[in-house]
């Protein structure tokens, strides 16, 4: 088994889960970081997890989703994974949403990408709120 599909079950193990109170690291975001160290080498393996979590009606995992794993694949792989997730927020309100809570880093910073970045914000913020 590849790390990153070791890093993959052993989050889902944990997933959907609960958060944890605020004084606490919360092992489900602990175990996303996990999945995180891979998106440079396995990116497609990291978004299909992204994928699949980014949907979920719990608000405090989409966010773990958005800030640890979806805008750092667009930091480093953003032409092969910016028009999936464009698709994705048109499918999913909830994926939508996900995306909303990303911020700009690497890649997404430059000129185009950094419009199209924000023209799929200013899009999408209609139906996310």
């Amino acid at each position: 088994m590849k790390r990153v599909e070791r890093a993959i079950k052993n989050a889902e193990k944990l997933l959907p889960g609960k958060p944890t109170s605020d004084d606490k690291l919360d092992p489900r975001w602990q175990a996303i970081i996990k999945v995180g160290e891979y998106i440079e080498t396995n990116p497609e393996e990291v978004w299909i997890f992204i994928r699949k979590w980014a949907t979920h009606p719990n608000e405090d995992l989409r966010m773990a989703i958005a800030t640890c794993l979806l805008e750092h694949l667009l930091q480093y792989h953003f032409n092969e994974y910016f028009p999936k997730v464009r698709v994705a927020c048109q499918q999913s309100r909830r994926f939508a949403w996900t995306f909303s809570m990303c911020d700009q880093f690497g890649q997404t910073e430059s000129p185009d990408n950094f419009m199209a970045f924000n023209e799929l914000k200013h899009e999408i913020d209609g139906f996310t709120h």
